[in-house]
């Protein structure tokens, strides 16, 4: 059955322009789950921090996300936005963010808190990568709520009518990310943590997993109306990103993980 999305993004109105929206909610509820699963792990000697040093670390992601996210998604679909007006940096109701530009945010903040604190920097990225598909699931869910980053059309009986996209039934490509980035990324994550017991693993096999289920979805999702298709009239700025995702991610396991639990495997 087609529905027609109604659903308001404004949770409270609290006055003139000041509103509590679902997208900032997406947020804290991604951290909050982050930091409580970061909680769990520490208490279960998975990894090695603290309380304390949870706090510190969550916090530092928090930055991460927010500033590499901003960034990147000037960086990667508002550069000539940018280059016109240095301004458009701050107006996020002109555009948000981007999730690939997020990763390297978090990438960075980890870096700089294994070298702050001294802690293996793999095992710091692998404890956000494991708790990273959260905040992915609440972040998709509230582009649906906000009826953003639709699919193309479909006569499929699950499409979804977005009004700022017209009256075409489109693909609830939100809904697939939040249930194939959020929910089944997880589920491998843990899979693999429960027959390992070694967290960092999960930095590079979050990061190759996500790449391939974000490729996929490209070819269902709407690319950016001022981007469009970059190669051959099919391949969008996110696939490209995410194959470099992919790339990379394959390249941290063997060149910088693999070869090191071999070694330590021999002694």
């Amino acid at each position: 059955m087609i529905w027609e999305h109604s659903i308001n993004p404004v949770i409270l109105q609290i006055w003139g322009p000041l509103a509590l929206r679902w997208y900032p909610v997406a947020y804290i509820l991604g951290f909050a789950v982050g930091y409580l699963g970061l909680r769990i792990l520490s208490g279960k000697g998975i990894i090695p921090f603290d309380r304390k040093t949870v706090d510190d670390l969550i916090f530092d992601a928090a930055l991460g996300v927010i500033i590499g996210g901003r960034l990147g998604y000037v960086l990667f679909y508002g550069l000539s936005d940018f280059l016109a007006s240095p301004l458009f940096l701050f107006k996020v109701n002109e555009g948000g963010m981007s999730f690939h530009g997020g990763l390297l945010g978090v990438m960075v903040a980890a870096f700089l808190f294994s070298k702050r604190k001294h802690y293996d920097f793999w095992t710091v990225l692998g404890s956000l990568a494991f708790l990273a598909p959260a905040g992915l699931f609440f972040g998709r869910i509230a582009n649906f709520i906000n009826g953003e980053l639709w699919g193309k059309p479909t006569d499929g009986s699950w499409g979804v009518i977005f009004p700022l996209a017209g009256i075409t039934p489109r693909h609830p490509t939100q809904l697939y990310e939040a249930f194939l980035e959020g929910i089944l990324l997880f589920l491998i994550l843990l899979f693999v943590l429960k027959k390992t017991r070694n967290i960092r693993l999960s930095g590079p096999l979050f990061g190759a997993v996500y790449g391939v289920f974000r490729f996929f979805v490209e070819f269902y999702r709407e690319p950016d109306a001022h981007i469009g298709y970059l190669l051959w009239g099919w391949v969008t700025m996110g696939q490209i990103l995410s194959l470099f995702v992919i790339l990379l991610s394959v390249a941290m396991y063997y060149i910088f993980i693999k070869d090191k639990e071999k070694r330590y495997a021999e002694h």
